[in-house]
């Protein structure tokens, strides 16, 4: 199970085609093949569903694939820690949409620049999945919304996580223009919130603010991204809760209505003992900035 094995095997994951995976490679689809044949009988499993000239991972080969990723993630870390970061690395990051949006642009600029043999990866997702991901090493660290006073993240020491506070947000309920004045949470109308999946700290906070828990006369549209929400919220259709630094950035910021609903910190998360040298000059620049 050597390294280039792994790798043709995320390549063939990734494309579902060996002619494809051959060409992202740079190899011809026959070597391909046989290595992906040699890897499946030192597994003794299949890998792929083989339907014609179509494929498709298998139930192993789904639950392969996440070890193959840590295992080559791992090599090319212990590398990087073995040249004391001569050899670039790289470093995979998770971020809310948010702060990708609103603070990440900067600061990656700003590393590539100083560390430009350092190849970043960037992941969006809700904060209790970043977080997760974190602990199990599918990421190196993660930009995550902590709310304050919230016992879900009091336990991170027990599951090996370090975070730090980098951003504090200010978040806004965001109404529709024609939304009348607002007192409390029963005047708010339309009854449809837009948020992200389950698992978004913001969708918590606004889940609480407007009392839905146990409510049948709210509904909740999920969505991928901010600009679908503030669209919607401009449509009249629905609410949300964002970041003012996000709503900053829509040319609809000063159409809507917003109500203040306090303050959120993003902090970055880590795994203990987490201390490669691409890290380490992440946070060293990340603090400066952050100051």
């Amino acid at each position: 199970m050597d390294s280039e094995s792994l790798k043709i095997f995320c390549a063939v994951a990734a494309e579902l085609s060996i002619t494809n995976a051959a060409t992202r490679l740079g190899r011809v689809p026959s070597n391909v093949t046989t290595r992906i044949q040699q890897l499946e009988a030192e597994m003794g499993a299949e890998l792929f569903v083989r339907a014609g000239k179509r494929i498709a991972l298998s139930a192993a080969g789904e639950r392969f694939l996440d070890y193959a990723r840590r295992m080559l993630a791992l090599e090319e870390e212990a590398r990087h820690v073995v040249t004391g970061g001569r050899d670039g690395g790289a470093l995979r990051i998770g971020s809310m949409e948010s702060t990708a949006a609103s603070r990440l642009p900067a600061v990656l600029a700003a590393y590539h620049r100083q560390h430009p043999a350092t190849r970043l990866e960037l992941q969006t997702g809700p904060s209790r999945q970043l977080i997760e991901q974190v602990r199990m090493g599918k990421l190196d660290c993660a930009f995550a919304a902590l709310p304050p006073n919230n016992d879900e993240f009091d336990t991170m020491a027990e599951l090996g996580l370090q975070a730090r506070p980098v951003w504090t947000e200010e978040l806004l309920l965001l109404l529709p223009a024609g939304q009348p004045a607002v007192h409390a949470a029963r005047d708010v109308q339309p009854r449809s919130l837009a948020a992200f999946p389950q698992g978004c700290a913001y969708r918590q906070l606004a889940e609480h603010w407007l009392g839905m828990a146990g409510s049948g006369g709210w509904r909740i549209q999920e969505m991928s991204s901010y600009h679908a929400m503030i669209a919607c919220v401009a449509a009249g259709a629905c609410v949300t809760v964002l970041p003012a630094s996000v709503l900053q950035l829509s040319p609809a910021a000063g159409a809507l209505r917003t109500i203040a609903l306090g303050q959120a910190d993003t902090c970055l998360v880590w795994r203990d003992g987490f201390d490669v040298p691409a890290f380490q000059h992440f946070t060293a620049q990340l603090w400066d900035l952050a100051a």
